[in-house]
């Protein structure tokens, strides 16, 4: 073998372990990027959850008050009727004397 073959072959080496080398660093960047993004994804979907989980707690209280205002409403009517007709046995009362 003379000295251009051995730089022929040493080229194609060189050649051939730049390519699987470089092939060996993508598809490890490519497993980084999909595990980072796996991260990332379930992150989002927690705090989309919780999220969730906070405006459902909000309904259920939301629901709460409205049944108390609908109390409290009830309440107000039955003091307003009691108070016509304590106004009434007043008006009664200052006729008569």
């Amino acid at each position: 073998m003379n000295w251009s073959s051995i730089t022929v072959v040493i080229g194609v080496c060189t050649g051939l372990s730049g390519i699987i080398l470089g092939w060996l660093g993508r598809s490890r960047s490519i497993r980084s990027d999909t595990a980072a993004a796996a991260g990332r994804d379930a992150t989002l979907r927690t705090d989309v959850e919780y999220i969730k989980r906070g405006v459902d707690d909000m309904r259920v209280e939301q629901r709460i008050q409205g049944q108390r205002f609908d109390i409290l409403a009830e309440r107000v009517t039955r003091v307003e009727e009691s108070s016509k007709q304590a106004h009434k046995r007043l008006d009664r009362l200052e006729a008569e004397h």
